[in-house]
């Protein structure tokens, strides 16, 4: 099981987020991390642009998208923005893409959010010709009708993820795509649920077994703090829980809330959580770093007390 860490969002001015970034992807790099997750929030930085600016700052880790919305742009701009991204990392690009949900596409930002589903699949198979470089992309689905020029070869194939929480989207990832990228699944979510209808999928459709990648937030902490961890988790990622494809994800475990798949505790408490997820099935964890304290200087001690813990863990659940 390949370990990863969540960089950003981050707060901020655009100057000074961007340098944390930068430092937090070298760090991550240098700790032996496998990955680094940059989540696409509708607030923060353009996810692509981000790993373009990391992947020209390391030399190894892989760097996903968690993950791009599908609808905010064509098939064409974003394979035109992901070979670009990959070039610029050097083949280290893992496209984490999805539907998102009717509160970003619908209300935020007034497009369609109908059938979520047969868009994701028409839109995988535009976007699966952009990525192969074979110089034209010549699609016509009941979508997209796109006949396009693309002299854009990718420097190694980039995987695609898609954002599967349901069996219809999971069926979609198994057939066209290279796995999924998860949040709000917990392990019985992934073991009954995610892993058995995506890799057969895959393999009714002659794909290689998918990768699962399961985002959760960590905290390293006494025993006695579990429950402090897990009550920042609600309130600080808490929103997600609003959202009908969330709570059908959650319909699927025994997680009622985010505080609820939050992994908190010593060393051995969170090895023991992290393997559960390994057995249930899980390729990947991308741990999303949960801070605890009074001010800032606590957090950022509690940040760093984890996220090394984490680097520590890493080797050994490979």
């Amino acid at each position: 099981m390949r370990i990863g860490v969540m960089i950003g969002p981050e707060k901020g001015d655009s100057g000074r987020k961007l340098e944390r970034m930068l430092r937090d992807i070298a760090w991550a790099e240098t700790a032996g991390l496998d990955t680094a997750w940059i989540p696409q929030v509708p607030n923060d930085f353009d996810a692509l642009i981000t790993v373009t600016a990391m992947g020209l700052a390391t030399t190894r880790i892989e760097l996903g998208t968690a993950v791009v919305p599908l609808q905010a742009q064509h098939p064409i701009a974003l394979a035109r923005q992901a070979l670009s991204a990959h070039a610029a990392a050097g083949g280290r690009l893992a496209l984490g893409v999805g539907p998102s949900h009717h509160w970003i596409i619908r209300d935020m930002l007034g497009l369609p959010y109908e059938k979520p589903a047969a868009y994701t699949r028409d839109y995988l198979e535009v976007l699966a010709a952009g990525l192969a470089g074979t110089g034209s992309v010549d699609v016509e689905n009941s979508t997209f009708t796109v006949h396009n020029p693309l002299d854009l070869g990718p420097v190694a194939p980039v995987p695609v993820l898609v954002a599967a929480l349901g069996p219809v989207m999971l069926r979609i990832a198994g057939e066209r795509a290279d796995g999924t990228v998860l949040w709000m699944a917990d392990e019985r979510a992934v073991a009954e649920h995610v892993v058995p209808k995506i890799n057969k999928a895959a393999a009714d459709a002659g794909r290689s077994t998918p990768r699962v990648v399961v985002g959760l937030p960590v905290c390293l902490c006494t025993a006695g703090q579990v429950d402090e961890a897990r009550a920042r988790a609600n309130r600080i990622l808490g929103e997600a829980e609003v959202s009908p494809n969330y709570q059908r994800l959650l319909d699927q475990g025994d997680a009622r809330t985010i505080g609820d798949l939050c992994i908190a505790g010593d060393e051995a408490a969170i090895a023991a959580g992290l393997r559960r997820y390994a057995d249930a099935g899980a390729t990947d964890i991308s741990v999303r770093l949960l801070p605890i304290g009074d001010d800032r200087d606590a957090l950022v001690a509690s940040k760093q007390r984890t996220r090394q813990m984490i680097a520590d863990l890493a080797g050994r659940l490979r």
